[in-house]
């Protein structure tokens, strides 16, 4: 099953994260079948690709809580 969720990056203490499509069975931080995005908790900034969020949706993949509270304030900005 594919799982969109965040994937950490960024430095100790100041977390990055990369919003991925994943096979639910992989680490977090895993390879992913595709990037669609990120979210900068710090500032509260984040970037999505609405399309191929939707396409993936779509296609069967369950997004996490924080993906699913993310995706909805980018839509709500937009």
């Amino acid at each position: 099953m594919l799982k969109i969720r965040l994937k950490r990056f960024g430095r100790k203490r100041q977390p990055s994260y990369r919003i991925i499509v994943i096979d639910g069975r992989k680490p977090r931080d895993g390879r992913p079948i595709e990037e669609i995005g990120f979210y900068n908790p710090i500032n509260n900034k984040s970037k999505i690709n609405l399309i191929q969020v939707r396409k993936r949706i779509d296609q069967g993949a369950q997004p996490t809580k924080k993906v699913q509270q993310i995706i909805s304030h980018f839509e709500k900005q937009n």
